[in-house]
């Protein structure tokens, strides 16, 4: 039969870049043109689509946007010098660091080096800290901010609602705890952050209003972890083995799908669910961070 708790991701992505472009057309009025820098390391394919995919948005919206490869060899010196010149460049609002960067350069620092100002990603340790402390000002994460708006725009009650989050990864699982349970307008929930040293997590699961999937494993959320009526919202990009597929694999996500969408109220489809969002909130935090410069 066909379902109708489909939260579509993709058209709500459409709503925000239709939002951004307004605010893109207001700033190049005043004879300004929002800028995002891309810095990757190394070939892996997954970062290369991702960088990919940013890009032709940036030029879809009308951002301008510049991509720094480095060989996966490269220092942390070369990369934070470079960071440091684009700190210092007037036409780039935003500095994005694909993740993940190569096992010998320590990613704490390299986020660190990127001005607050300019952090789009939400990683630098202020905008971590502004947005534990309620603080709106900062950058929020974009997969995180992406899956607020999802709940928002789908009118999902967040008001004490209790919410599950799978995972405790500081670009999804703890930023996402820390957004939904401030005191704050579409707050206000009860965060339980369940991980991999977690018991009874199907008991958490099945009390829960809200999950948000972000733990990493291919469709560990089933259909007995789920309360009837809840909102299911899957991260997850898990790579799985498949002979029927085009090159032997395909990409899951976190929740076993075709199972959980005969018990939840609403679940977002993997992919076409948060992906676009995540994107969304770049270019949005990008604009932000432009008229923030201007102002």
């Amino acid at each position: 039969m066909e379902m109708d708790n489909l939260i579509d991701g993709r058209a709500i992505a459409e709503q925000i870049h239709s939002e951004t472009v307004q605010r893109i057309s207001a700033l190049k009025a005043r004879g300004i043109q929002p800028g995002l820098a891309f810095v990757r390391v190394g070939e892996d394919p997954a970062s290369r689509v991702y960088v990919g995919m940013k890009e032709k948005m940036c030029a879809r919206l009308g951002i301008h946007s510049v991509t720094h490869v480095f060989p996966e060899k490269a220092s942390q010196q070369e990369l934070l010098q470079r960071i440091d010149q684009l700190n210092h460049e007037a036409r780039i609002h935003g500095i994005l660091v694909q993740s993940p960067v190569p096992s010998h350069i320590d990613s704490t620092a390299i986020y660190s080096a990127v001005l607050p100002g300019k952090d789009v990603d939400g990683f630098h340790p202020a905008n971590v800290g502004k947005l534990l402390l309620g603080d709106r000002s900062g950058f929020i994460p974009c997969t995180p901010a992406g899956v607020h708006e999802l709940l928002i725009r789908t009118q999902v009650q967040i008001e004490g609602a209790e919410v599950v989050v799978l995972g405790r990864g500081n670009i999804v699982g703890k930023p996402m705890t820390a957004l939904l349970l401030q005191k704050d307008r579409h707050a206000n929930a009860t965060v339980t952050l369940c991980h991999s040293r977690s018991r009874r997590i199907s008991a958490h699961c099945l009390r829960a209003d809200i999950i948000v999937a972000a733990i990493g494993v291919a469709r560990f959320v089933k259909s007995d972890m789920v309360k009837p009526g809840a909102v299911v919202i899957d991260v997850g990009v898990n790579r799985i083995e498949d002979a029927s597929a085009k090159g032997g694999s395909r990409l899951v996500g976190d929740v076993d799908f075709e199972n959980v969408r005969q018990v939840a109220g609403k679940i977002t489809p993997n992919p076409g669910g948060v992906g676009p969002m995540t994107i969304a909130m770049l270019m949005a935090n990008t604009v932000r961070a432009a008229e923030l410069a201007a102002s």
